[in-house]
């Protein structure tokens, strides 16, 4: 995954991302990280297409994201949204239909059969013919990421896929994200689990106040050079027992 951001702003009531410029190459999950009103999802919604930015331009393996080319990139990508966005008058099953009919043009039986092998994949056989509202939350956003995976994405967006469900849940989604890992699929996420972070990216970004404090492989969270992430790391109870920094 190549990514380029070149002199990136985004406002909305206030300057949410200021001046943004980055160059990643060889990247195959990015975490972005920092504390809440930072401008996490901002940034995640703007590599993903879903919005532009006021100043600067924004390149992901080597297509500029401008009008006129990020439908065509948008329907290449999946996206998991912090609530799991599913439509509540489907089943599971035809949640994920509709999406390979509409997006990829996936004719009726086949679309089944390969929604049923995802969600079986993300371990929903049982929950299939169920509503949203009859499954559990964890279900229901595991689902979500089954719906983004069908498509067969090469790049997969997830904003705080966990960010609404209790502990026991958050461990039941991020098991099955960590399962994707070795798909060949490339990842761009926004958590705020750091333990799961360490063990899921490879590059990190952390931000604060709309700016890039530090980036680089995922060994800088032990070995912080600004002060703001040293802090960051340490209020979120990233380091284990022995503060080895394995992976």
């Amino acid at each position: 995954m190549k990514i380029k951001l070149d002199h990136v702003s985004k406002y909305y009531d206030r300057k949410i991302l200021d001046d943004l410029s980055l160059e990643l190459e060889d990247v195959h999950a990015l975490g972005i990280i920092g504390a809440s009103g930072c401008g996490k999802s901002t940034l995640l919604r703007l590599l993903a297409g879903m919005e532009r930015p006021q100043e600067g331009s924004i390149e992901v393996n080597g297509r500029r994201l401008q009008e006129g080319t990020v439908r065509e990139y948008q329907n290449e990508i999946g996206y998991v949204f912090q609530k799991h966005n599913l439509f509540p008058h489907l089943t599971i099953l035809e949640n994920l239909v509709l999406i390979l009919n509409k997006i990829k043009k996936v004719p009726g039986k086949e679309a089944e059969a390969r929604a049923k092998q995802m969600l079986e994949q993300l371990h929903l056989k049982e929950e299939m013919n169920k509503r949203p509202d009859s499954i559990s939350g964890g279900q229901a956003q595991r689902a979500s990421i089954a719906r983004a995976l069908c498509t067969d994405p090469k790049l997969i967006f997830l904003d705080e896929p966990t960010a609404a469900l209790d502990p026991v849940l958050t461990g039941e989604v991020l098991k099955a994200i960590r399962e994707l890992k070795g798909s060949g699929k490339d990842f761009i996420f926004v958590t705020h689990e750091l333990k799961f972070l360490r063990n899921f990216a490879d590059h990190i970004i952390f931000l604060d106040k709309g700016k890039i404090v530090e980036e680089g492989p995922i060994s800088c969270l032990w070995h912080p050079q600004t002060e703001l992430l040293r802090n960051f790391v340490k209020e979120e109870d990233f380091y284990d027992d022995d503060n080895s920094g394995n992976l």
